[in-house]
């Protein structure tokens, strides 16, 4: 397990968190990677996974995508290979990623790994996410400014990269050293020697990805079907105006419509979706009765959280609520509402095993709901 060190979480949000950056040096004591080179180009291989290779040779940048069959052609000059999502596929990188989860589940999105050679980088950018990058083997130099106007410039379609930024960071990072760098603030990583670094990016929806979601949402579960009404029609000197009124009375509709319980399900269910979302194959995927899970809970047997698996759920307010809702992949799942608290526990743990026995007897609810969880891959028994 990795475990945060010299880092005040509370500070650390009041006066950092979105606001500066901030380099933790040996954030991670005694830091060992959970995968290696070879690891990150055998994942670069499967048509699954997003991944790239940025290099550069002289003053010439190439961006190739995988999947890879020949790895090798595309390393050339100064390189780097990045793999996104890969705490979907390695249980040790999701470990990972989890030691940031003082930040909501929600807003986690992925962990991008790359490998780099001497020299390489991707060139100075602006990010419009939050991200936390761990050094692993090696040591990178991080030149980290502060938000303002920049020249954006394109040496490849499929890279963007800025002039002109007055680092206020300028450190060499060793293994188990962290950097954050707050969204929209201009940073430049170069490797001065072969390196591992791994990347905590968190998800930040623009109204645009919102609002094309709920629309989605609302058509597929037939929801927001009230349609206009003007009773107080009065006449006008030009058809074609539309009366200041008459514009209130639609923001009033969408008002309304973002005060509704279906608003808040759509939030979680949104919010629970990974931009890489994954695909579990189900001839992969060992299936279990009621019975069977009943007995390994009895018995005490662990439970594993599939890598990348998160859960949400929106916060109940209303005391007329009798089921406790959750949201995995987009999927709800509901249970009685006296089985939140065991069900939380059950989420919230990478690695659960059932404490009181008799619980499995006395909540049905609650050993469906593991059979289910497990069958759908999101879990799976030790055994």
């Amino acid at each position: 397990m990795y475990s945060l060190n010299n880092i005040d979480i509370k500070q650390f949000l009041s006066q950092y968190w979105q606001k500066k950056p901030l380099v933790i040096k040996q954030g991670f004591a005694d830091f060992i990677d959970p995968l290696d080179e070879n690891d990150l180009a055998g994942l670069s291989q499967e048509p699954s996974v997003d991944s790239r290779i940025v290099s550069k040779t002289l003053e010439s940048w190439q961006v190739s995508h995988g999947p890879f069959e020949d790895i090798n052609q595309y390393c050339l000059g100064a390189w780097s290979l990045l793999v996104q999502s890969v705490d979907h596929f390695i249980p040790e990188a999701d470990e990972l990623m989890r030691a940031f989860d003082f930040i909501p589940h929600w807003r986690m999105d992925d962990l991008m790994v790359s490998f780099s050679n001497k020299q390489a980088g991707v060139g100075p950018h602006l990010d419009q996410y939050d991200v936390f990058i761990i050094q692993g083997k090696g040591s990178r130099r991080w030149q980290v400014g502060l938000p303002g106007n920049f020249e954006s410039v394109r040496p490849h379609k499929d890279l963007s990269q800025i002039t002109g930024f007055e680092p206020v960071i300028d450190q060499v990072l060793l293994p188990g050293d962290i950097i954050y760098i707050p969204a929209n603030h201009p940073h430049n990583g170069e490797a001065l020697e072969e390196c591992l670094n791994y990347s905590v990016g968190f998800r930040a929806p623009s109204q645009q990805e919102m609002l094309s979601s709920l629309a989605d949402y609302a058509i597929d579960n037939e929801l927001f079907n009230e349609r206009y009404t003007d009773k107080e029609l009065v006449l006008r000197d030009f058809s074609g105006e539309i009366k200041l009124q008459e514009v209130a009375r639609f923001r009033l509709m969408l008002q309304q419509l973002l005060e509704t319980d279906q608003f808040s399900n759509w939030t979680a269910q949104f919010l629970s979706q990974s931009v890489e979302k994954q695909e579990f194959e189900e001839q992969d995927i060992q299936q279990f009765t009621d019975q069977e899970i009943a007995e390994k809970l009895k018995t005490g047997v662990q439970f594993f959280r599939s890598p990348g698996i998160k859960a949400v759920f929106v916060e109940q307010q209303s005391s007329s609520i009798q089921e406790f809702i959750f949201y995995i992949q987009g999927e709800a799942f509901s249970v009685p509402l006296e089985d939140k608290e065991l069900v939380i526990d059950f989420l919230n743990c990478p690695i659960f095993h059932l404490k009181n026995a008799n619980v499995y007897q006395s909540s049905i609810f609650f050993t469906q709901l593991v059979t289910t969880l497990v069958n759908s891959g999101y879990w799976y028994p030790d055994d």
